[in-house]
């Protein structure tokens, strides 16, 4: 099974792991969260990231989740990734997590990486004003 591990701001991992372990009925395996605050330093951070790559990595690889690219949390998961086995990507919403949680267990890394990059871009979308 691919690990997951969430890199953001403040509670957002968490609150996205609580949300997918109540949509899902259980907390899933393999599934960890790193909340970064302004008062963090992130070289101080860095290898408490990389403990949790190992922790996650069963030989499947890990996708790395990061809620805004450019930011202090995806600099910190740009540094974790090495291609074909740990692999990130940035804006994580609830429908890509779910996504990802779905397939991990069914898919390749790289396969897993467009499953969410779908999930996710398609988790989005305008509601109709009729049918709600």
């Amino acid at each position: 099974m691919i690990g997951i591990l969430i890199v953001s701001h403040g509670t957002l991992g968490e609150s996205l792991i609580h949300c997918a372990s109540h949509v899902l009925g259980q907390r899933p395996l393999l599934l960890r969260q790193l909340g970064i605050t302004m008062h963090d330093d992130p070289d101080a951070i860095l290898p408490q990231a990389r403990d949790l790559i190992r922790f996650l990595d069963k030989g499947k690889g890990v996708l790395v989740l990061t809620d805004m690219y450019g930011a202090t949390p995806s600099n910190i998961a740009c540094k974790l990734l090495y291609p074909g086995h740990i692999e990130g990507v940035a804006g994580v919403n609830l429908p890509m997590l779910l996504r990802a949680l779905d397939y991990r267990g069914r898919v390749t890394l790289p396969e897993l990486v467009e499953k969410v990059l779908s999930g996710g871009t398609e988790g989005v979308t305008r509601m109709p004003h009729q049918n709600c």
